[in-house]
């Protein structure tokens, strides 16, 4: 399987379009280190309007689904302190918030992050957030099942655009901790 480029009028290697994407993303990508040169990750530019999972894959091709996966920000609680942490699952699957994140977190309890948290910290738009560019120190947990694909698709930090990114570099991330049974079906 190869990277979706044909179903995108706009593809370009992602340092090429550092001024599309937010501070956060392209800071990550301008001093991307690991495996995975940074020019192969791919900036598609897409319409805002279609920027959710279920319309985009409408839109741009159903079998998209399969290489789509979703980040979202989690908090967990325990006692007095909260930790935040982004989760990145197969769009085809939910995060097991009050299993494996919460355990992984050793939380009492754990939930997903109001919108107006996971946008402040992360300098992301809402229903672009992305892994890559988050700020440092956050666990980022990820479904193996996203580093086994070839290339994945996911948001930009902007609700216009999105990432193609290997998936092996998924677990190369900062913070990143490849977590069995993240994602659920």
């Amino acid at each position: 399987m190869h990277a979706p480029i044909g179903h995108f009028d706009s593809a370009r290697p992602a340092p090429d379009c550092l001024g599309e994407l937010t501070r956060p993303v392209a800071d990550a990508v301008r001093h991307w280190r690991g495996s995975v040169p940074a020019d192969q990750i791919v900036y598609v530019d897409t319409d805002p309007q279609w920027a959710d999972t279920a319309v985009f894959v409408e839109h741009y091709g159903r079998e998209l689904l399969e290489q789509s996966a979703n980040c979202v920000v989690v908090t967990g609680r325990r006692g007095g302190e909260t930790t935040l942490a982004a989760c990145v699952v197969l769009s085809t699957t939910r995060v097991d918030v009050n299993g494996a994140v919460r355990r992984h977190l050793g939380a009492r309890k754990a939930s997903f992050a109001p919108m107006d948290t996971a946008t402040g910290e992360t300098g992301m738009e809402y229903g672009g957030i992305t892994p890559v560019g988050l700020p440092e120190g956050w666990p980022v947990l990820v479904d193996p099942a996203v580093v086994d694909l070839p290339y994945v698709l996911v948001g930009s930090g902007r609700r216009r655009g999105k990432l193609l990114v290997p998936g092996k570099a998924f677990a190369e991330l900062p913070g990143a901790v490849v977590l069995e049974g993240l994602g659920v079906a």
